[in-house]
């Protein structure tokens, strides 16, 4: 097993209230509806479990589950970190944030996203796996955004 490793970092203005934002991001039933390959979140206090669709990578297929710490600083900040269960191991994790502030015209809502998963591939295989998470991670955000504006009922400032 080989642990392959992509990072994303986006930002923009949103025209909406920082509460709507901060509502849906902090709702695990609603966040698989917007988000495209989750299809669950369950939830023990701060710790969530987050499920995703079955996905093919360079031939290998894999169903990511993970868990991780969601530490909450109210309307303003989620931080994330990978946290298997005790005694557990999990193939995939992420670690990163959301930053939201008020801004002219609506909310800057900030994310990183740094995601890794484990894979039966040789090292040799990095370029093509890492290109391929990219590519998804990319596409998913863009979706997102898209999927969050529509529930919002609002646009993209900038």
């Amino acid at each position: 097993m080989n642990r392959f490793t992509t990072t994303t970092e986006s930002e923009a203005v949103v025209a909406a209230e920082r509460a709507a934002i901060w509502a849906v991001l902090t709702d695990p039933e609603m966040l698989p509806r917007l988000t495209p390959l989750l299809t669950s979140i369950e939830t023990d206090g701060d710790l969530w479990r987050w499920s995703m669709v079955r996905l093919k990578v360079l031939g290998v297929g894999i169903a990511p589950t993970f868990t991780e710490r969601m530490t909450f600083t109210d309307g303003a900040r989620i931080d994330y970190t990978h946290e298997p269960p005790a005694g557990g191991h999990e193939y995939t994790g992420a670690e990163g944030w959301y930053v939201l502030q008020d801004a002219p015209g609506g909310t800057h809502l900030a994310i990183k996203l740094t995601l890794h998963v484990e894979l039966p591939l040789s090292r040799l295989a990095s370029p093509g796996v890492t290109a391929l998470m990219n590519v998804t991670l990319q596409r998913t955000g863009d979706r997102f955004v898209q999927n969050l504006l529509r529930h919002l009922d609002t646009h993209q400032v900038r």
